[in-house]
């Protein structure tokens, strides 16, 4: 399958393989995972990670590894996620590292992979599913226009829900 690469000004967004592994597992088994269920067990890291590669064989989209376009470094992820048991397709994002926030690049990712979801794909709307305790992930919804959707069904009972703008809403 031919995935896109997406440009922005300084980053690379691809599809996720085994280039971004190390990044992935180092993520999901440090602390910073917890608003994403962590931290796992290397197993359990390495099985979420292939997830996310295999995510886009089974729907022909998925989460873009997020790199830095100067040195390659895979930073995160970001983009359109849809389980078989969520009730809606999801706008997700994760910067792996804290030396990577507050730098606009998850706002830049976002900002690219939602407008390939709806132009690419189709999409009329999308959410984010957020931990209610990660302040930065609840900002950056609404830095992207998303606002807190409470009648909207929720994978689980743990999350917010956050609703985009459609695509007619977009600049």
């Amino acid at each position: 399958m031919t995935a896109p690469v997406l440009e922005t000004e300084r980053l690379i967004l691809r599809r996720p393989d085994d280039r971004d592994t190390d990044a992935a597992i180092a993520f999901l088994t440090g602390e910073r995972s917890r608003s994403v269920g962590g931290p796992l067990s290397l197993g359990q890291a390495w099985r979420a990670h292939a997830k996310m590669v295999g995510h886009w064989t089974l729907r022909g989209f998925g989460l873009f590894a997020v790199t830095e376009k100067e040195t390659g470094r895979t930073l995160g992820i970001s983009g359109p996620y849809y389980p078989a048991d969520w009730p809606e397709k999801e706008l997700g994002w994760h910067i792996w590292d804290a030396a990577s926030e507050g730098k606009g690049i998850a706002y830049e990712a976002a900002l690219a992979a939602r407008r390939w979801a709806y132009g690419d794909l189709g999409w009329p709307t999308a959410v984010s599913y957020i931990d209610p305790s990660n302040a930065r992930s609840i900002a950056l919804a609404e830095r992207l226009g998303a606002r807190l959707d409470t009648a909207a069904e929720r994978p689980d009972d743990e999350c917010v829900v956050y609703r985009h703008p459609g695509p007619e809403g977009l600049q």
